[in-house]
This record gives structure tokens, sequence and C-alpha cells, in this order.
């Protein structure tokens, strides 16, 4: 469904599995900052309510979304319960938008296979900055409670 049409941020906590005793990792892209900055508080917020204890989110910062699945990998030897991965690739005057989201949504995808952790693809891919202000804790909600929302339930299974 088109994040138009809901809140990315709008669910029903008493769905969500608790975080007690669970570890998150969580890959923060740099680029746009001002974007994947309000991912990663929307995601360790959300976290911490369905507690998670603070010292069971482990983040790292990585200097673009295509280095994501690298950190995550990475991470993955932290024996955590899921990876997230923050990032906003914003459409351009050419098509690195799109070499790039498919890159880093295959290589996780990959990642989800292999390795016995979920992997959350918590990228915004938006045509321009104003989408992307949407949906990182703007009108359409925050891509980043997704996420972790995501990263709860998938670590519960």
């Amino acid at each position: 469904m088109a994040t138009s049409l809901q809140n990315l941020s709008s669910y029903q906590p008493d769905k969500v599995p608790d975080g007690s005793g669970k570890s998150y990792g969580i890959a923060v892209a740099e680029w746009n900052r001002h974007i994947t900055f309000e991912l990663l508080k929307g995601c360790v917020e959300t976290l911490l309510l369905h507690k998670v204890a603070n010292e069971d989110i482990h983040v790292i910062y990585v200097p673009g979304t295509f280095e994501l699945p690298f950190a995550a990998k990475k991470m993955a030897q932290m024996h955590l319960s899921a990876i997230i991965c923050l990032g906003c690739v914003i459409k351009g005057e050419t098509d690195h938008d799109i070499y790039i989201n498919t890159s880093v949504a295959n290589a996780l995808q990959q990642l989800n296979i292999e390795l016995n952790i979920p992997f959350i693809f918590g990228v915004l891919t938006p045509n321009n900055e104003q989408q992307a202000i949407d949906r990182a804790g703007g009108k359409h909600g925050n891509k980043g409670v997704e996420a972790a929302i995501t990263a709860l339930k998938m670590s519960a299974i």
C-alpha cells in the first residue's frame, strides 16, 4: 500500500512482541543525515518502548546507504536478534537511486536467506526531499518506527 494512504508510525502496540532480553543492531547511513537520524530516533524510541534495554541497542554509522549491507553483515557477528538498516536515497538527475536501492535491497535479501537473523530494509526511496521528510517523522509517520516494529516481529519468529 502506498505510504500516502497510511501512516508508517501507526500500529497496534499490543500486537508487537516484547523485546526484553533481545538485542538489536541498527546501521545508519550518514548521507541525508537530516533524514536518517530522524529515522534512527524513531527506531530507537520504538525499541525502548517495547522493552528493549538501551544497552541492547547497538548503533553504527556508515557513509551512505550503499554501505549498509557490509555493516549489517559485520553486525551479524555480534549475535543480535535482528539488524535494522536505515538509509535514504533521494531520486536525483541520474539513475543512481535505482542502482543503489536495488543493490542494497538485493544484498539485504541475500543476507536474510544466508544467515539465521532478520535484516530489516528501513531505507527510504523517495522522489524528492519533501517525500523523505514526510516519512521521517512528518505527515506520513516515521519509517524508523516501522523498521523497529518489523525487527521486533521478525525476531520473535
